[in-house]
């Protein structure tokens, strides 16, 4: 029996701006940035407790100010697919899979979606700022499978974070590790789910 599938989309679906251009806006590295980032702002922006307005407001731990106009406008135009991820969604939806997005994101997933379409493949179902709730707490894998009305054995959860992969395990949900697209896919192939 074919899988339902829930898909992580940041680093495994859609290229993350926070590894390259976010940094370098701020003139700054990634580890730099990591520490002078307000340490729970962006957690409660991905979880809906707070809006877009608050989090850039604390987006640093000493309040500095900066160009928040400009900063989204960074952040959209980096939003683009990983290399293969299109295609391999398209396959998979021809091939009659229910892909669902299983993401710890906040409302920017709207802009993701205004940019690359991904709703013609999947269903942006389980968004942490939708769901309130983040990988790789249990409650978020469970609560997915229960609103789908399907048993944790059911699903295969794809996410490039080993962590969010072994969580789901630890519950019972089969879980593939994402590195690339052409892995996943040979991994697929391998498991008998992909044509």
């Amino acid at each position: 029996m074919q899988p339902l599938l829930l898909v992580d989309v940041m680093d495994t679906l859609v290229y993350n701006p926070f590894n390259v251009e976010i940094p370098r806006f701020f003139g700054l590295s990634r580890s730099e940035l990591l520490a002078e980032k307000h340490p729970t702002a962006w957690i409660r922006f991905e979880t809906g407790e707070i809006d877009e307005s608050e989090y850039l407001r604390t987006y640093f731990a000493d309040g500095r100010d900066f160009d928040h106009a400009e900063f989204l406008n960074v952040v959209r135009r980096a939003y683009r697919w990983v290399d293969g991820a299109e295609q391999l969604l398209k396959r998979l939806c021809d091939q009659g899979f229910q892909i669902h997005a299983f993401s710890n994101y906040p409302i920017w997933y709207l802009t993701i979606e205004t940019r690359l379409r991904l709703s013609r493949y999947l269903s942006w179902t389980f968004v942490s700022c939708m769901t309130g709730v983040r990988k790789p707490a249990s409650a978020a894998y469970l609560g997915a499978s229960q609103k789908l009305n399907l048993a944790v054995e059911a699903c295969l959860f794809i996410d490039d974070s080993l962590e969010n992969c072994r969580a789901a395990e630890t519950i019972g949900m089969p879980a593939i590790p994402f590195l690339d697209t052409a892995s996943l896919r040979d991994e697929m192939r391998r498991r008998g789910l992909l044509r």
